[in-house]
């Protein structure tokens, strides 16, 4: 179906809308109002689209849709999708997977507060996301310290208390005789208010318990109480007023760096500035400042549990009604959502913004001091090793195993200086050998011969699309990722590694690729057309870019055999027997309670397991040896 007739299909109705390339990959999710209305304006007259919507729309093959009731809807759809498909054209949280929470678990019968890598809807109260994880630790600890709860998982490995118990640092839920229900509660409420920023709340209700403590003549539950009020009150007297009335708001502006944009967000409650945060968004180009804002509000708030009475941003939002139509009914009450122009408010929202402008003027000099050592890095290795142009690419191959044992080798690739892990690789050898001059050579000889193959189905490709008429659309990919050569390759090892590396790549016609070999004990570089080795000046930036290579292609190979040393560990010959899954493996162990026993039982015997037929009965007896009758 063409473009034409998928525009003519479109309905007249909210939802959202999804662009696919020739390959069926996502590469833009969008929302609308109006289905057809919106999508059919990327395909009128081009003079209103930027270059980058234009790129995008060249790729268009096919157009999905999802209708939905509303345009709320619509909008948490559509950020859902984003978070799923990373589409290429949307602009997007960058690396909003690694953001630590931390997770107060209210459905358990002693709650506790641990850390956690995704929010979930399992009734647990989520705080977060932070950017940083040493904040978060520092968060943590300092609850721990103020607020007594459980930190163990299971609270009935202590009968007699855990050490945290003998030092006041938990109320002691595992005890038999515990009778403090009401106070672990109590602490319960007060650190989640504590983590949500109501720290005056929790002031007020602990001034309260302690006078009554010390009217009940309870001297040292009252002392407990005063120093917890201490230590909170010293938190507290770090943050600063900057808003003279007790409100609940955060403050949000951007500043933009190339295609990034860094987003940062003040949480201001009741009055004080209790913390802040930056985010990074990718995809930021030609994009005005409201809709980074705007999506960054429907990504970052998607993905909290707390939403507050207000919020302020630096521009205003397109869609800003249903976007605070979402947030309201995640609050579950009216939300406002403000771009003040004058007063105290748009003087806190310009402090904001000076804060998200001096951040990324730092991210730019620290990127740009990155970019000239990596470059002069390069810079020195195509000098010191007299390469015939300056190694972009540069791939690293190393081998692991234990005494021929689950042999290995990876394949890591840098790429101007940084880790390209899309393009990394592992092998493991086809034959286990304790030789690591025969298991290089294999290891050297499949990635060429492989991407030999990947740069004939790319000629092939071409050739194909030329003769029947076809143009590729910016240069359209045929083959894979092991099609692209390096400008240099390292070989962990001495000469005898290299030399049987350089052999396959001579039978396969790759030698001309610069070849040195790395020998681990003094950090040595060797080549076949030097009989000396080469010492790279120690302290320099190409030494130091090598030594980076080097222990990338070391943990990334012996990560994956240590993987494999795990699995054949735990390997058993019942895992070999046709029809014998966990389940049935796990039975007939508890049955019989070793392999031996199934050995030397009858096939009866081990028909009698639940789930085990007659006929598994036998295939187990035949792949265990043992009398059969």
């Amino acid at each position: 179906m063409g473009l034409e007739e998928q525009l003519r299909l479109l309905p007249d109705r909210p939802g959202c809308y999804l662009f696919k390339d020739a390959s069926g990959r996502i590469i833009y999710v969008g929302k609308a109002r109006n289905l057809k209305n919106r999508v059919r304006q990327y395909f009128q007259s081009s003079r209103n689209l930027t270059a980058k919507v234009l790129a995008m729309v060249g790729q268009i093959v096919e157009i999905e849709h999802i209708v939905t009731d509303t345009e709320t809807e619509a909008l948490v759809l559509e950020s859902n999708l984003i978070k799923k498909h990373k589409p290429k054209y949307n602009i997007r949280l960058r690396d909003d997977k690694h953001y630590p929470y931390l997770r107060l678990t209210l459905t358990e019968q002693w709650p506790r507060l641990v850390v956690a890598r995704s929010m979930k809807k399992d009734g647990s109260r989520y705080f977060g996301p932070y950017t940083s994880s040493q904040a978060m630790w520092e968060t943590m600890k300092l609850a721990r310290r103020l607020f007594p709860l459980r930190t163990c998982n299971d609270p009935s490995r202590y009968p007699r208390g855990c050490l945290q118990y003998h030092i006041g640092r938990c109320l002691g839920p595992c005890l038999p005789d515990f009778d403090r229900h009401r106070e672990y509660a109590e602490a319960v409420r007060d650190l989640q208010a504590f983590l949500e920023g109501r720290t005056q709340e929790v002031l007020e209700r602990l001034r309260a318990r302690m006078e009554q403590a010390a009217e009940r003549l309870e001297f040292e539950r009252a002392a407990e109480l005063r120093d917890q009020i201490r230590a909170i009150e010293k938190v507290t007297e770090k943050q600063k007023i900057i808003a003279h009335t007790m409100v609940d708001l955060d403050v949000i502006a951007y500043a933009r760096l190339y295609d990034e944009a860094g987003v940062q967000v003040f949480f201001v409650r009741q009055g004080k500035l209790v913390g802040r945060d930056q985010f990074l968004m990718s995809g930021a180009d030609e994009m005005t400042g409201g809709e980074i804002l705007a999506a960054f509000i429907q990504q970052h708030y998607s993905q909290t549990d707390f939403v507050p009475k207000e919020i302020l941003v630096s521009e205003d939002l397109p869609d800003a009604d249903v976007i605070a139509e979402w947030l309201s009914a995640k609050r579950g009450s009216r939300v406002a959502l403000r771009c003040p122009k004058r007063g105290e408010k748009r003087a806190l929202v310009e402090m904001v913004a000076q804060n998200a402008q001096e951040a990324m003027t730092e991210r730019r000099q620290q990127r740009e001091l990155e970019l000239a050592a990596t470059e002069g890095a390069l810079r020195e290795l195509q000098a010191y090793l007299d390469l015939p142009r300056l190694p972009h690419r540069i791939e690293c191959f190393d081998v692991s195993h234990v005494q021929g044992a689950e042999v290995v080798a990876s394949m890591v690739v840098f790429e101007g200086g940084r880790p390209k892990k899309s393009d990394y690789r592992r092998f493991k050898m086809k034959v286990d050998q304790n030789n690591d001059f025969a298991n290089m050579a294999e290891a050297v000889g499949r990635r060429f011969r492989r991407g030999l193959a990947e740069r004939a189905a790319q000629v092939e490709g071409r050739v194909r699309d030329l003769e029947e008429g076809r143009v590729a659309e910016g240069g359209a990919e045929y083959g894979g990722k092991f099609a692209d050569f390096p400008d240099l390759l390292i070989i962990d090892g001495g000469k005898g590694q290299l030399s049987y590396a350089r052999a396959v790549m001579r039978e396969l016609g790759v030698d001309h690729i610069p070849t040195f070999g790395l020998a681990k004990e003094n950090e040595l570089l060797c080549t076949e057309d030097r009989p000396d080795w080469i010492e790279l000046p120690r302290g320099s930036q190409a030494l130091f870019l090598l030594q980076r290579i080097r222990d990338e292609a070391h943990r990334f190979a012996i990560t994956y055999h240590r993987k494999l040393h795990r699995r054949a560990s735990t390997h058993s010959r019942l895992d070999d027997v046709p029809g014998i899954g966990p389940k049935r493996k796990k039975a007939l162990l508890q049955h019989f309670g070793s392999l031996k026993a199934i050995r030397e039982a009858s096939v009866e015997e081990v028909a009698q397991v639940p789930g085990i037929t007659l006929e598994l009965a036998e295939r187990v007896k035949e792949a265990l040896g043992g009398p059969m009758r």
